[in-house]
């Protein structure tokens, strides 16, 4: 008898089809976060659960339900902070994630929102649009170039690295980054120094940092505070890793240039302080919203349970 598996959300349709050869499958048919209660009710009912980012598996859902059918959480993304490890194992779940297929995509997508940011993209895409553009003159949406400039990464781990060298190779940056552990990318020209050395002497600040209790609100206003009046701020990692109201704050007195933001502290609530800026481009978390990754990301959700269920351990285990 094959075992019974949740999909909470739709994934693309190759995913569908091999995890139906797989298990037992149920989709469910809305895009929405899942409720916890019904992420209590699935936990009795299925064997394995295929969540995403905003599936709460909080420890008051695990500890709704007495003796869990389930035995493992495949995650369909690479960041697991909705889920509650701890409670986790305490329920004797196993959770998986799929790290590798996000990270191509999300450094791109840190790149472009460095572009955007520097480059006022935002700004001269929305004037067009309006149809109040007049033709070209000569400072007319001046931005920064990002050539031979500073870049800081916080948090070196795949994106972080990719990041890097996609700005190295790219555009010639210089390459600062700030780790929690020492850390020697190969074939990387990037100087590890301490977090607010990367604040104080980068142009640029990509946040590539995982989420959690350990790294919320890490880019607070005492760090925002060390940046330079012309950098800017790009976060592609968890919205709770920035203090929403004191970037907001920041970027009101000027004391950074701009930000570029694929994700929120409330998500999907967005300020409406930060929707009005025209100093700052906004994206709906997009990191890695490629048709190959998305696709690839279902596979190897699938690849973990399969191992799983097979009697063999998990290439993607985190708890």
């Amino acid at each position: 008898m094959r075992p019974r598996l949740l999909i909470t959300r739709p994934l693309p349709a190759a995913v569908h089809d091999r995890a139906g050869v797989l298990f037992d499958l149920t989709i469910r048919d809305s895009a929405g976060p899942t409720r916890p209660a019904e992420l209590a009710d699935a936990l009795t009912e299925y064997d394995a659960i295929l969540p995403s980012l905003g599936d709460v598996f909080s420890r008051d859902v695990f500890s709704a339900v007495e003796a869990p059918r389930c035995r493992i959480l495949a995650n369909f993304g690479a960041g697991v902070n909705h889920i509650d490890l701890a409670a986790a194992a305490d329920a004797e779940i196993a959770v998986t994630n799929t790290p590798g297929a996000v990270t191509a995509p999300t450094a791109d997508l840190a790149m472009m929102l460095l572009l955007m940011s520097a480059r006022r993209a935002g700004e001269g895409e929305r004037l067009v649009r309006s149809g109040q553009w007049r033709g070209w003159h000569p400072v007319e949406l001046l931005g920064d170039e990002v050539g031979g400039r500073t870049l800081g990464i916080v948090g070196m781990g795949r994106i972080g690295q990719e990041v890097a060298r996609r700005a190295a190779a790219g555009f010639g940056m210089e390459v600062l980054f700030h780790n929690r552990s020492p850390k020697r990318p190969p074939g990387l020209e990037a100087t590890q120094v301490p977090l607010d050395e990367v604040l104080g002497r980068s142009d640029f600040i990509v946040v590539t940092l995982p989420g959690g209790v350990g790294t919320r609100h890490l880019i607070d206003a005492e760090a925002l505070s060390l940046m330079r009046p012309h950098a800017h701020l790009i976060n592609v990692s968890r919205g709770e890793v920035v203090d929403e109201a004191a970037l907001i704050e920041a970027l009101r007195e000027k004391r950074i240039a701009g930000a570029a933001l694929d994700v929120y502290e409330f998500e999907p609530e967005v300020p409406a302080a930060l929707r009005e800026r025209d100093d700052v481009v906004l994206l709906p978390h997009l990191g890695s919203a490629t048709r190959s990754a998305r696709e690839a990301m279902g596979m190897t959700a699938l690849d973990n349970l399969k191992a799983f269920f097979g009697g063999g351990e998990p290439a993607n285990r985190v708890a």
